[in-house]
């Protein structure tokens, strides 16, 4: 913001004459365990540069989810009704006093204002600082972890605070997470020294059986091969769209995970020989591309399965674009992403025009030389990701941030979709939870998914054909080679929308397990939401069509399927759908999704969770149903 140095002047101002606070520490954070395939390697170097951030405090941060409620029932008479970005920066921003009270604490501790920066959108400050100065500042000691891969992370175990300061910062990073983007560091994935969630084997990943050698392509052949005409059949998506103009729908990739344009042809030129020879629109954030380097399924699988069907579904009259986040030498994690996302509220109010103005290098070398993305990416209506952690990897104050930033999308009337994950109620890999909070393959304690668990995301979970089934019939869960993600929070609280579903299962079908192996409180977030087909999927990856599966197949699968849903809307200009869930659980639209009652999701040593009639934790309330999702939706306002 141009007025950004008055703000910071008077802030501190507030504070400049009074006298340095002395308040006793306290913990702010603390991490129990190292997540799986961590471990300890090293002290960190006193004198290495590593850039602290501190997440400050937001106003009226708690009544987000009655605010979005208000835009996104049906029955509210301000459904449809979405922010600005500018309004969403107004009612959120952290207030003066915050601002002014972080950075006076650090003006205070050697951190001057040359030093000390507020960001544009005034969500953060952030500091350079070497170790020996984030260790005195934030009591602590920073560790290198390394991976089994080869990669490596700079954390620590738990941070102090000063009293004063605590309720002014939601968390700091890097500390305690494992999501946290730090130094640049030379060599290539080859060699396992860069990291990040796009890397191949790391979080949610789709997986393969291996290269096709006959392509099945009619209708009685899709439980065994899905393709384009497979997915129209069983969501009744016949549709061509009348509002491309207005409408929009991105796919998030992260580094170096890249698309191949030969791979989008061969698939295209077998299913839509219009889109032969059409690229998605890119958007690169934090020196994103489409790399070349490194092919193959592990690093071309994801992109190429996004677009091909994301592509497909909308037809060649709905541009997607391409959301590619993070270099080849840092990577990028999902608040990266959401940074360039919730950049567009730099640009309000006569702030910086990221297409116009300078963008100026970072001190470091080897790597993408700007500053971090903020306004570089505006939101599309509906936002598809293949990606998830595990909750446990992040702590609650990570994670609520995070999750409070998908609800500021809602706000403004965009569609978040995440794959719900493939090891059903097992975490990434197949990992559990240990009675002490262990990572563990032998662990026997439910380990759920986040973004899955937000409540203000829509989470994806997988269904199949079953085997010697046509599309006419119901699907099952997805019980080949993944288990559809699925289970109840840790961290979030069931949200008032999904209460009298989640209520009626665990009424009716009540998980006959100990209450010490999952959430069995009856007060946690159920997911996921709604699923879609995942099994079998026909990709062209690196000149080769191959047999594909995941939760990463479901969600830009359902991600078409809202957007053609979006368009019809926009067409009689009405608004977007935005956050779906509170309209998608309500009784105005029961029964419009597909009810899966077969099937279940195992993991972490037992049968998991059943599909059953109703919503479930294997695929939520179902699979899509185009023709009775538009109507209902035209309905309203």
């Amino acid at each position: 913001m141009r007025l950004l140095p008055s703000f910071v002047a008077l802030a501190l101002g507030l504070l400049a004459s009074a006298d340095p606070i002395l308040s006793p520490y306290r913990v702010h954070e603390r991490r129990g365990h190292v997540p799986a395939g961590w471990s300890y390697d090293r002290k960190h170097d006193n004198a290495a540069i590593i850039p602290l951030r501190f997440a400050l405090k937001q106003n009226n941060i708690d009544a987000i989810g009655d605010y979005l409620t208000e835009v996104s029932h049906p029955e509210s008479a301000k459904y449809g009704k979405h922010w600005t970005a500018g309004e969403v920066f107004r009612k959120f921003s952290p207030s003066v006093e915050s601002i002014g009270t972080v950075l006076t604490w650090l003006e205070e501790n050697g951190f001057d204002s040359s030093r000390a920066k507020l960001t544009r959108n005034r969500g953060w400050i952030e500091v350079q600082a070497t170790v020996e100065e984030a260790e005195r500042l934030l009591q602590t000691e920073y560790h290198v972890y390394g991976h089994k891969t080869g990669q490596e992370h700079v954390a620590c175990d738990s941070y102090h605070l000063p009293e004063h300061v605590q309720s002014h910062v939601d968390f700091v990073t890097p500390t305690v997470h494992f999501d946290a983007k730090i130094s640049k560091r030379s060599g290539s994935p080859a060699d396992g020294t860069a990291r990040s969630i796009g890397q191949p084997g790391q979080g949610t990943y789709p997986k393969t059986t291996g290269e096709i050698q006959t392509l099945l392509t009619e209708l009685e052949d899709c439980d065994q091969q899905i393709t384009p005409v497979c997915l129209r059949a069983l969501y009744g998506l016949v549709y061509e769209p009348l509002a491309a103009d207005k409408n929009s729908y991105g796919i998030v990739e992260y580094t170096p995970q890249a698309y191949l344009q030969p791979d989008l042809d061969m698939f295209q030129s077998n299913f839509s020989e219009d889109l032969v020879g059409v690229a998605p629109k890119m958007v690169s954030i934090d020196g994103g591309y489409a790399q070349t380097e490194y092919t193959g399924f592990d690093y071309n699988g994801e992109s190429d399965l996004d677009l091909e069907y994301s592509m497909n579904l909308v037809t060649a009259a709905q541009p997607i674009t391409l959301y590619q986040a993070g270099d080849m030498v840092e990577g990028a994690s999902f608040n990266n992403f959401l940074d360039a996302i919730d950049g567009t509220y730099c640009t309000f109010e006569g702030g910086d025009d990221p297409t116009q103005d300078a963008i100026y290098p970072d001190p470091y070398g080897g790597g993408y030389e700007g500053p971090e993305d903020c306004g570089t990416a505006a939101p599309t209506n509906v936002i598809s990701t293949s990606y998830a952690y595990d909750e446990a990897e992040l702590t609650p104050f990570y994670t609520a941030r995070q999750c409070a930033e998908y609800a500021k999308l809602g706000l403004m009337g965009v569609t978040v979709l995440y794959s719900s994950g493939d090891y059903g109620v097992a975490g990434n890999g197949g990992y559990c939870l240990t009675a002490d909070g262990a990572f563990s393959l032998d662990g026997t304690i439910f380990n759920p998914s986040f973004p899955g668990t937000c409540p203000y995301i829509t989470s994806v979970g997988a269904t199949q054909v079953n085997p010697g089934s046509t599309v006419y019939e119901p699907e099952g869960a997805c019980e080949q080679v993944i288990y559809s993600g699925g289970g109840f929070s840790n961290y979030f609280a069931m949200p008032d929308y999904q209460k009298t579903a989640v209520e009626y299962y665990l009424t009716n079908y009540y998980p006959q397990y100990p209450p010490d192996i999952w959430n069995a409180s009856g007060t946690s977030r159920g997911f996921p939401d709604i699923a879609a087909n995942g099994a079998n999927y026909v990709v062209a990856i690196d000149g080769a069509f191959n047999l594909v599966y995941g939760t990463s197949c479901s969600s830009p699968v359902s991600g078409s399927v809202l957007t053609m849903v979006n368009d019809a809307r926009l067409a009689v200009g009405k608004s977007p759908i935005g956050f779906i869930n509170p309209t998608i659980y309500s009784s105005d639209f029961a029964g419009v999704f597909n009810d899966i009652t077969m099937g279940g999701n195992q993991g972490c040593g037992t049968a998991g969770y059943t599909a059953v009639p109703g919503w479930d934790p294997v695929t939520g309330l179902g699979t899509p149903n185009f023709p009775k999702l538009v109507a209902k939706w035209l309905l309203l306002p």
